[in-house]
């Protein structure tokens, strides 16, 4: 009888990472860089608005209300199907962008981009090593202070209930934190200084609520309860000493939200009035 490494499957209690939420203070400058240049697609149904935008990319979302732009430590990491097309894309929105952050790069098996705030992305071609994903956030990196990557991955685990492993490679050691079958929160060690936390977000889905829930409550970590489906917390703490190892916001929905995985519209960004094609105007991602 053949065997199966049955732990390969294993997605945990956090389901999906939904939504990276920065302030940006320029909503034309936004759809610029977002909407024309990388190709994603504005929300049409909620925030509509001025006030706020949100980003489609497959079934995951950026959220940019209008404030104070935050930058975030470390990068987020997206597949894209169309990367080889990504860069004319962005030559096409420079002058839109002048005087800004903004810039990339073509790098070995990615394309690096800073936003318009500074905000880093890095951009993957849709193959293999993501499975059937053709269009999302992969990945949320953050950088931790030297020897806190273990005591995350114990808070993940024993907390929040997502399998979580402390593995060293070439660019050192990091916790490698499971948030559903295809995307992973890494927090990686560094010596080098990490900047103030300055209030961006990650909004995640998870299937037993009450349980973290009470631990984080009891524990005095819970910064926000806002409604019967979702709570917030800012502070990852060691669970076996309560060592505050890290600061990010974190947006916690249960598998019951209404909102949990509502179907996203996508647009294929290669349509163009000039060449245009009929039946054509939809993308849909796989994954």
């Amino acid at each position: 009888m053949q065997r199966f490494d049955r732990h390969r499957q294993d997605v945990g209690n956090v389901v999906f990472l939904e939504h990276v939420n920065v302030r940006v203070p320029d909503q034309r400058l936004a759809t610029a860089f977002y909407i024309q240049g990388l190709g994603f697609t504005r929300d049409p149904y909620i925030m509509v608005g001025v006030e706020n935008m949100w980003i489609n990319m497959g079934q995951t979302q950026f959220h940019l209300p209008t404030g104070e732009p935050n930058v975030m430590r470390g990068h987020v990491e997206i597949v894209v199907p169309d990367l080889e097309l990504m860069p004319a894309r962005l030559d096409a929105v420079r002058d839109h962008l002048k005087d800004t952050k903004f810039g990339y790069s073509v790098e070995d098996k990615y394309i690096a981009v800073t936003t318009p705030w500074g905000n880093r992305l890095r951009l993957f071609a849709a193959g293999p090593t993501f499975g059937d994903m053709t269009l999302g956030i992969t990945h949320v990196e953050i950088p931790v202070e030297a020897g806190r990557a273990a005591g995350i991955a114990r808070f993940y685990e024993k907390v929040l209930g997502a399998p979580a492993t402390v593995t060293p490679d070439a660019d050192g050691v990091a916790a490698h934190v499971k948030v559903s079958q295809r995307q992973e929160m890494v927090f990686r060690e560094t010596s080098k200084p990490i900047p103030a936390y300055d209030g961006y977000h990650v909004a995640v889905y998870i299937t037993n609520f009450s349980g973290p829930h009470e631990w984080l409550d009891k524990h005095g970590l819970v910064s926000e309860e806002s409604n019967e489906y979702q709570y917030r917390f800012n502070t990852i703490v060691d669970p076996d000493t309560r060592e505050p190892l890290c600061v990010i916001e974190h947006e916690v929905r249960c598998y019951t939200h209404p909102m949990f995985f509502r179907p996203l519209v996508n647009r294929n960004p290669v349509q163009r009035q000039a060449t245009y094609q009929r039946g054509r105007d939809a993308f849909y991602p796989a994954g």
